[in-house]
């Protein structure tokens, strides 16, 4: 008994160590390449491929880095991509971006753990909303935080990878809400503003959250009722075989 306790304790330090080692690694890859991770040039990066296949290759490999470093910026790359590619082509290669990258901040919260990004989201201001949120509203919250990204992308994925949320669900619900701001920033780059006035990307925001979370209270309330009913039905079924 003392000796399987002895291992089982060996194994979580070693699975301690392996997070702390991976953490690190990680931040410090960070603060020595923060000034090239900010300003990356994905179309210099696509002009240096010989092909396509190595230059879409390179696109979804920044997006996998971008995924664990959480310091490149979405729109810059989303533009850059569009600008180095044909239009269907840029389309195409950042919806199949987002999902590494999706994939990866998910993998890297998994890995890392509950706890751990915890601690990390409460030191943010921004991370203990992401975490009522994510209480309140579950499945809705996550369309949300994607379709309004007020939150860091890579950081609500972490905290769902750590959290062991449905990754099927993680997936669909991330690209749906994401992905109108993928397509409208790769076809039109930073004009987006000239053609759609930030004031009213603002307000059909704010007036798309009340009409999602009445959507969710109604949803919620349809599926108590229906598990009271069939609660009900049950104790019925069972005083009537008695």
């Amino acid at each position: 008994m003392k000796k399987q306790y002895m291992k089982e304790n060996k194994k979580e330090l070693i699975k301690l160590i392996s997070k702390i080692t991976v953490a690190l690694a990680v931040f410090v890859f960070v603060l020595i390449n923060y000034k090239k991770l900010v300003n990356i040039d994905v179309r210099e990066i696509v002009s240096a491929a010989p092909s396509l296949l190595p230059a879409v290759l390179s696109v979804l490999a920044v997006y996998f880095v971008k995924g664990l470093v959480l310091v490149i910026p979405a729109s810059l790359v989303y533009i850059s991509v569009g600008m180095a590619f044909s239009p269907m082509t840029a389309v195409l290669v950042n919806i199949a971006g987002i999902l590494v990258e999706f994939t990866a901040s998910y993998l890297f919260g998994l890995f890392l753990g509950g706890d751990y990004i915890n601690k990390m989201m409460q030191k943010q201001k921004y991370g203990k909303k992401i975490l009522e949120m994510q209480e309140n509203k579950k499945d809705a919250s996550v369309f949300l935080m994607r379709f309004i990204t007020v939150f860091p992308l890579d950081f609500v994925s972490l905290f769902l990878g750590s959290s062991k949320y449905n990754f099927g669900k993680y997936i669909l619900f991330s690209f749906l809400g994401l992905a109108p701001r993928v397509i409208l920033f790769t076809i039109l780059g930073d004009k987006i503003y000239d053609y759609i006035p930030m004031k009213l990307i603002m307000t059909v925001c704010l007036f798309a959250i009340p009409v999602i979370v009445i959507a969710v209270i109604i949803k919620n309330v349809a599926d108590k009722k229906r598990k009271k009913n069939e609660s009900t039905e049950n104790a019925a079924d069972k005083a009537e075989t008695k």
